[in-house]
């Protein structure tokens, strides 16, 4: 995996379902553009052709191997940066996105040879920083179960414990993982991931486009 070499920064927040990625995402952008920075918000999967293929086998509308499925992620992904991603990091963007191949190999993992998922991503740019939110998997089951009418293909609770051990794992293999403690309050939690990120910025020397009064 290459380092971003683009002039934005590219900030990734990860974390089982449930977790609260989204809530805290919300945040962060509304922190920073406040703050003055040049936000582009995604998220994986995304809404294209590639992305509505794989939200289709995650709530069982058609079914395919694991590995075709995986396949699906990283073609998703590769026209993700190609169109959105890239292009809005030459700009100087901060590009926020709600998962990347962080969440590919975690939930892969438990069905597929962990090594083949990390090659199948290792060409993709690498993010600035990556926050993941450390919630149990009893806790984010709850959470689903009381918003969600179906829980999804990967959301029950003993898969998600091992997708969790996999994403420990990768918070020590890979530098500039954050791990978040998610039980916290979500200001608690929002602050951190704030205070963290406009670090990363500082040491990118990217700054705010506008003065703020």
């Amino acid at each position: 995996m290459k380092r971003n070499p683009y002039k934005g920064a590219f900030v990734v927040v990860e974390g089982l379902d449930g977790a609260g990625q989204s809530t805290q995402i919300e945040m962060l952008e509304k922190s920073l553009k406040d703050l003055g920075y040049p936000i582009a918000a995604t998220k994986e999967p995304t809404n294209n052709v590639i992305g509505g293929l794989i939200r289709g086998q995650l709530t069982h509308d058609w079914t395919a191997s694991m590995e075709c499925l995986q396949l699906l992620f990283a073609a998703d992904r590769a026209h993700h940066l190609d169109r959105f991603i890239i292009p809005a990091l030459k700009a100087g963007n901060v590009v926020v996105s709600d998962r990347y191949f962080f969440s590919n190999i975690a939930f892969g993992s438990p069905e597929i040879n962990r090594e083949w998922l990390v090659n199948l991503n290792e060409r993709f740019i690498y993010p600035d920083i990556t926050f993941l939110l450390k919630v149990p998997a009893e806790t984010c089951i709850k959470r689903m179960e009381a918003n969600r009418f179906e829980l999804e293909l990967f959301e029950k609770k003993e898969k998600l414990a091992r997708v969790w051990r996999t994403y420990e794992y990768l918070a020590k293999k890979y530098p500039r993982v954050k791990v978040i403690d998610g039980t916290q309050s979500i200001t608690q939690i929002s602050g951190e991931i704030i205070e963290l990120t406009k670090k990363a910025l500082k040491e990118k020397k990217i700054v705010p486009k506008r003065n703020l009064v």
